[in-house]
């Protein structure tokens, strides 16, 4: 491994790297500590599903072939598991088919061996700013509930039908309501929501929407 470029970090972030080989831990571990990332090491797969992870910006770097399970594999029982890190894999020789599968399924690099420290680190600081990226927008979803939680049936009700398009005479109609009650239901949703406009509120309905997984 050359000379490593520094990286910023904008919060506390730890690297869970999975290798059985425990100089490339060593080796992975003495990088990403020269570049102010916090780490923790696995030998094996199992020993990181097994683990208690901390919550807080990660990602994981993996090879993509350990003697319990590859990494195909290991993608499988994390999504099985609900864990959300991005990973990194690190390819052997003849895995290049195995690693396009893994990018196909999420993950957001694969690097050849032998590893040039600026390349992981790229690739790591990517990874980083996708687990922040997503867990900003878990936290706004989130905040989101909390507010729609707040708001009473009918004005729930109100807020589901005007983002759908509806105006205010035919939500009125929809619920037989009059309709300055539906203005009313409508203004009080937005204020607790904490929309300024009808955009914002039909923005927040979107994303309160549950995703296909």
């Amino acid at each position: 491994m050359g000379p490593a470029m520094s990286v910023e970090t904008c919060d506390r972030a730890i690297v869970h790297i999975v290798d059985d080989d425990a100089s490339m831990r060593g080796a992975l571990e003495s990088l990403f500590d020269s570049v102010g990332l916090g780490t923790q090491t696995y030998g094996a797969a199992r020993e990181f599903l097994s683990a208690r992870v901390p919550d807080v910006p990660g990602c994981i770097v993996i090879d993509i072939r350990l003697p319990d399970m590859n990494g195909l594999e290991f993608q499988a029982q994390l999504a099985q598991m609900g864990v959300r890190l991005p990973v990194v894999m690190i390819t052997g020789f003849g895995d290049i088919g195995m690693s396009v599968r893994a990018m196909k399924r999420g993950a957001v690099d694969f690097l050849p061996k032998p590893i040039h420290d600026q390349d992981i680190i790229d690739a790591v600081t990517t990874a980083l700013e996708r687990d922040r990226q997503r867990r900003r927008a878990d936290s706004d979803v989130s905040l989101l509930q909390q507010r729609f939680g707040t708001l009473t049936a009918r004005e729930r009700q109100v807020m589901l039908l005007v983002t759908a398009g509806k105006m205010n005479k035919q939500v009125a109609a929809d619920l037989s309501i009059s309709e300055v009650t539906a203005k009313i239901h409508r203004g009080a949703a937005m204020r607790k929501m904490g929309a300024r406009t009808l955009a914002d509120l039909v923005r927040m309905a979107e994303a309160l929407k549950p995703k296909p997984s």
